[in-house]
């Protein structure tokens, strides 16, 4: 899960969640061996069920409450292919099942990132500006959308969570990993985005 704080952004309540009896679920964090497995994939026929609608709306009510701008099902201990995301502003609220990276733009962009499965702690991340991706929809319809920018970093960053990689796994200059006091103290002064 991307954090929201630092990015400004605010997922819309009203624009994807469709349940009214949603649930806060608990984040699995780091060392709990679910985010270290390659999730399983959906099988559709299972997307349209009440449960897994539900679940869809307790991601999403869970990424708003922690505040964050996106959360993979691994994080709520659940491994399957499954990721929720949204940013007002930035980017719509968006459902990907079984979600498939099929390009990766040439320019890389680095970033700060954070995780609620990594309480505390920040570090530089250097990801591809523009990727297209090739999902399922909450429908089960098929997705097929070019991402750029924020909504780029956070479709790559909550597809790691699907293959067992944490941010930190992408990290290539270890000496940038800071706990948030020290981050707000040295670091939030520069140029680099937050995520």
């Amino acid at each position: 899960m991307l954090y929201l704080s630092d990015t400004g952004c605010v997922c819309s309540r009203d624009e994807t969640i469709i349940g009214t009896d949603m649930a806060l679920l608990p984040i699995a964090k780091v060392g709990n061996p679910i985010l270290r497995h390659m999730a399983a994939k959906v099988d559709p026929r299972d997307i349209r069920t009440k449960e897994l609608q539900k679940f869809i709306d307790d991601m999403f009510e869970t990424m708003l409450d922690e505040p964050g701008i996106g959360l993979a099902a691994p994080q709520v201990s659940r491994s399957i292919q499954l990721v929720v995301m949204g940013c007002e502003g930035d980017f719509p609220n968006t459902v990907l099942i079984n979600p498939k990276i099929v390009f990766y733009g040439p320019k890389q962009v680095e970033n700060w990132e954070g995780c609620l499965s990594v309480d505390g702690l920040r570090g530089k991340v250097t990801r591809p500006s523009v990727v297209r991706v090739q999902a399922l929809d909450r429908d089960g319809k098929d997705l097929d959308l070019e991402a750029d920018g924020l909504f780029a970093v956070c479709i790559q960053h909550e597809m790691d969570h699907l293959i067992g990689k944490l941010f930190v796994d992408r990290m290539t200059d270890m000496s940038t990993l800071t706990q948030l006091d020290e981050f707000s103290r040295y670091w939030q002064k520069e140029e680099t985005p937050v995520i």
